[in-house]
């Protein structure tokens, strides 16, 4: 079998194995799966239920802005504190030492992230459906626009997160620190209240980002264009949103790999000792 074949084989199989074992730690249970959805969907049920003009619910937007705001955990936090872990740990550079390891490597991380982005997801959207009022998937083409704005949305945002998780020192703190401007961008995106709501600056610095694109494609896959149309929420063209997402996710991935390339040439035996005997002294 070709080398790299095999290493990609093994890279999903590894990727299935670190899903399940996701499975076997109650924590990561709770507040990687069940935490976000529990809350937004109590939040939807008991403190938002209420339309806004033009008959848009507000609880479906807050599901909505709940779908974005996980694509937005998962893409940047958790990838940026995989990547800043592993490199301090030392497993990138145990990976980087075996012929064909940076493929597998790279294979089980994409396979363990769809996977997790998947059920977490899923999670989100299905009680939403049930539940939620105003929140409808009609037919298969909304659920096919959900599934791809979700997907893009993922490789337009991970790219930050491997760059972050490249840079950053401390990957315990430092990813935190690093989600406070995420967290600032999607305030003002306009995904829990429409853009004319903030000043015309902060609309122009919004919609460079990718956060307002996904939000928008969430509302296109949840209303129907006519009920976008008499609301407050502007209709969008999808192919807009795809455009702007892909741009978003080429640039990032060249960028991703200019600085993951010089990372991985720094990596050395001392710099992980050096590294982890810091993590000791904090603490973790």
């Amino acid at each position: 079998m070709n080398p790299d074949l095999n290493a990609a084989r093994i890279g999903l199989s590894r990727g299935w194995i670190e899903f399940l074992a996701t499975f076997r730690n109650p924590q990561e249970l709770l507040f990687g799966y069940l935490f976000f959805p529990a809350i937004f969907l109590a939040m939807a049920l008991f403190f938002l239920d209420g339309d806004m003009d033009g008959g848009i619910s507000v609880g479906a937007v807050h599901m909505a802005a709940g779908i974005a705001l996980i694509i937005a955990i998962l893409g940047v936090m958790s990838v940026a504190q995989v990547l800043a872990t592993e490199r301090e740990d030392g497993t990138l550079l145990r990976s980087r030492a075996v012929p064909h390891g940076m493929i597998e490597y790279t294979v089980g991380k994409i396979v363990h992230v769809l996977l997790v982005s998947l059920l977490s997801l899923t999670l989100m959207v299905i009680p939403a459906v049930l539940f939620v009022d105003g929140f409808t998937l009609a037919g298969p083409v909304a659920l096919i626009t959900l599934v791809w704005v979700c997907l893009l949305g993922l490789l337009a945002l991970a790219p930050i997160g491997a760059i972050l998780g490249a840079l950053l020192s401390n990957p315990k703190t430092g990813v935190g620190l690093a989600m406070l401007p995420i967290m600032a961008i999607l305030l003002i995106s306009g995904i829990y209240f429409p853009l004319e709501y903030i000043p015309a600056w902060l609309q122009t610095i919004a919609m460079v980002f990718p956060l307002h694109w996904i939000g928008a494609g969430l509302r296109a896959a949840v209303f129907s264009e006519e009920l976008l149309a008499s609301g407050p929420f502007e209709a969008v063209q999808l192919p807009l949103v795809a455009g702007v997402l892909l741009l978003w996710a080429g640039l990032g991935f060249l960028l991703a790999q200019r600085v993951l390339r010089r990372m991985a040439r720094r990596q050395s035996g001392s710099r992980v000792q050096a590294a982890q005997e810091e993590a000791m002294k904090r603490g973790y």
